[in-house]
C-alpha cells in the first residue's frame, strides 16, 4: 500500500479555515481565491480517501474523520514550523524576561516556552509570574521585555501594549455541586441539576486580596443590583483561589481562560446574578522595537493565545 504524504500546504489552508470558521476568510488571509482553496480541499479529501466535511447549514463541519486530520495537522504544521523557526534563528542569542499572569502559567509555560527553548537554545529565558500591576510595575522599571496580563479598563494602556482580545468576565462555582453544604445554595432547580442562590442570604465571594480590579468590578455590579455579599475567602493566590470554590465556600469571578477542572462557569441567570463586563488580554512590551529574541517569544505567544481566546470569546455569560 502506497504511503500517503500529506501536502503542508493543503493542511494549512485546512487550519486556518476551521480556525477562522470560514474557508472565504481562509482564503482572504492566505491570498488566494476561492477557487483555489475549493480546489485544495478535494485534494486533501483525495489524499486522506474518506470524507472530511459534511453541510451544516450555509458552511461546513468536520466529519469524525475530518476531526481526527486536523489534530494532527496542527502537530505537524507546529513542528514544520517549529523547525523552520529554529533553522532561521539557529543563532539567535540573549536573552528575554517574560511576565505572566497566573492564568497562562500552567497552560502557555509548558509549551510555549518549551517551543521557544528548543527552536533557540542559545537564548536564556527568566519567567516571572505576578499580577497585572506588579507586571506592569515592572515593565516600567525596565525590568520584563514581555508580560502577558489582563486589563480591566483602569488604567490607559502603554504605547507599546497590543490588545489580544476581550473576554467575558464570569460567575465561577464548583464543578461539582454535590461537594456543596452551605446555607446560600438552595435546590430550587431540580431538572437543571443547579442550585441557586437564596435571595435573602449575602452572597459569599471569593477574590483576591487587594489591590484587584476585578474585586471592585463584581462589588459595584452586586451593589447596584441590591445584592447583599459578604467576603468569604480572601488570598494573593489565584490556586488558593480555585481551591477554596471547589470546597463550595463561595463564588468568584474570572475569565473562561484557563479555568481548572474542578471549577466551572455558573449560569448567572439562573442565579439571579448581575451581568458583568469583559476585560481585555493584553501583551504589553518594554519598548516598540523588541530585540529579536524578544520579538520571536512575542510572535509564540500570541499564536497560543489568540486561537483559545477567540474561541472563549463568545462564551455565554
Amino acid at each position: 500500500m502506497t504511503q500517503v504524504m500529506f501536502d503542508l500546504d493543503v493542511l494549512r489552508t485546512f487550519s486556518t479555515g476551521m480556525a477562522l470558521g470560514s474557508y472565504a476568510r481562509a482564503a482572504d488571509k492566505l491570498g488566494r481565491s476561492t477557487s483555489a482553496v475549493s480546489a485544495q480541499l478535494k485534494k486533501l479529501e483525495a489524499q486522506a480517501g474518506t470524507v472530511l466535511f459534511r453541510k451544516e447549514g450555509r458552511g461546513l463541519a468536520l466529519t469524525d474523520a475530518g476531526e481526527t486530520l486536523l489534530a494532527y495537522a496542527h502537530r505537524m504544521l507546529e513542528l514544520n514550523d517549529e523547525a523552520s523557526a529554529a533553522l532561521r534563528g539557529v543563532d539567535l542569542q540573549g536573552w528575554v524576561r517574560l511576565g505572566l499572569q497566573e492564568d497562562f502559567g500552567e497552560t502557555l509555560l509548558p509549551a510555549v516556552l518549551g517551543r521557544f527553548a528548543r527552536a533557540h537554545p542559545k537564548v536564556r529565558i527568566e519567567a516571572c509570574v505576578a499580577r497585572s500591576g506588579e507586571l506592569r510595575e515592572r515593565l516600567e522599571l525596565g525590568q520584563l521585555d514581555l508580560a502577558l496580563a489582563w486589563d480591566a479598563g483602569d488604567q490607559p494602556l502603554s504605547p507599546y501594549a497590543e490588545r489580544v482580545a476581550r473576554l467575558p468576565l464570569l460567575w465561577i462555582g464548583p464543578t461539582a455541586p454535590e461537594r456543596v453544604d452551605a446555607p446560600w445554595w438552595t435546590e430550587r432547580e431540580h431538572r437543571a441539576g443547579v442550585r441557586a442562590v437564596k435571595s435573602k442570604e449575602p452572597l459569599p465571594l471569593i477574590m483576591l486580596d487587594a489591590p484587584c480590579p476585578l474585586r471592585e468590578i463584581v462589588i459595584t455590579a452586586l451593589d447596584r443590583a441590591g445584592l447583599p455579599w459578604r467576603r468569604a475567602f480572601g488570598s494573593a493566590s489565584l490556586a488558593a483561589l480555585w481551591a477554596a470554590t471547589s470546597a463550595g465556600l463561595g463564588l468568584t469571578v474570572r475569565t473562561p481562560f484557563g479555568l481548572p477542572a474542578q471549577v466551572r462557569a455558573l449560569d448567572r441567570a439562573v442565579l439571579s446574578l448581575p451581568a458583568l463586563p469583559q476585560i481585555s488580554l493584553v501583551l504589553y512590551r518594554a519598548q516598540a522595537r523588541a530585540e529579536a529574541p524578544a520579538s520571536r517569544l512575542a510572535t509564540l505567544l500570541l499564536e497560543a493565545v489568540r486561537p483559545h481566546a477567540q474561541l472563549q470569546a463568545g462564551h455565554p455569560r
